[in-house]
């Protein structure tokens, strides 16, 4: 039986073998740490019996006005774990936080343009392309900012598609 979870410091110890797909970004413990003292609710793990981490998910709440958002981080499952929609409960619980608790607009991610089975998976969860960031990853591929309304966007503003591509220096940090 899966167990979702919120991420405690101990889990940075066991969840190295989760990052081992080419997709997948791994960041440094900092990073980690950064997260889980600022968005402790945003940071989630998907737990087998005997402790193993199947998967997690980490983000974050920003913006202002109409741009508060969720955000995606990072979601990624093992690859022994995959296809029993762990990845979907783990997007579900960040979105019923960035919809009930903070009252956000919506929820974006990021998702390199070749990842074609990520892009297939968050339209199926109700997620559209957005925008295209030219160069976004490492300065060598694109990504897709995807975007899903959330309760709050009554209008659906926040999904409206731009027509032209952005660089990363024109992506507004909060």
């Amino acid at each position: 039986m899966t167990t979702i979870r919120r991420f405690c410091c101990n889990d940075l110890l066991g969840f190295a073998s989760v990052n081992l797909d080419h997709l997948t970004e791994t960041f440094n413990m900092s990073f980690y740490m950064t997260y889980l003292a600022r968005w402790p609710d945003y940071f989630h793990v998907a737990e087998a019996p005997g402790h193993r981490i199947m998967g997690y998910i980490m983000g974050k709440v920003e913006g202002q006005g109409e741009s508060w958002h969720g955000h995606v981080t990072a979601v990624t499952v093992a690859v022994e774990y995959r296809r029993q929609q762990l990845a979907k409960k783990l997007m579900h619980v960040l979105e019923d936080i960035s919809d009930k608790i903070d009252k956000a607009y919506f929820v974006d991610l990021f998702v390199r343009a070749s990842n074609t089975p990520a892009i297939k998976m968050y339209v199926k969860l109700g997620y559209v392309i957005y925008r295209r960031v030219l160069r976004y990853y490492s300065g060598e591929e694109d990504g897709l900012d995807m975007r899903k309304a959330l309760s709050r966007d009554i209008e659906k503003k926040s999904i409206v598609p731009l027509k032209r591509p952005v660089t990363p220096d024109e992506l507004e940090y909060d």
